[in-house]
């Protein structure tokens, strides 16, 4: 039986469309994470093939547990009454979230794909 974590992948996002980019900006306390799925190398976005959800999470240096700070989920994949990829309205894997702290920690990102499973990535502030 696996564990969850052993199911996570994770490759450097230049070259894997699957692992999730993180992007911060802090001013004093104040800190903005983006992360996005398909920055580097383009995901498909389809009915067939699409990033679920991206959910974040800090862990400070000194804390054993992480904080969720969010778990988004993307529901248009192109899908309509009239069938797969029949409609205009697709979701685009990019979130920003915001919060605050005066801790050092690491912030972390997990993606899924629908085809191609779990994948994280992880940063350090």
């Amino acid at each position: 039986m696996s564990k969850i974590e052993e199911m996570y992948q994770s490759e450097d996002w230049k070259t894997e469309k699957h692992v999730p980019v993180i992007e911060v900006t802090k001013e004093g306390d104040e800190i903005s994470v983006e992360a996005t799925v398909g920055k580097e190398i383009s995901h498909p976005n389809e009915t067939e093939h699409h990033i679920r959800w991206i959910e974040l999470y800090f862990k400070p240096e000194d804390g054993q547990y992480p904080y969720e700070l969010g778990k988004y989920e993307f529901t248009s994949h192109g899908e309509s009454a009239q069938g797969p990829d029949t409609s205009t309205v697709y979701s685009e894997p990019k979130v920003v979230a915001h919060f605050k702290t005066e801790k050092k920690g690491t912030i972390i990102a997990n993606s899924y794909c629908n085809i191609h499973g779990l994948w994280t990535n992880e940063k350090e502030i």
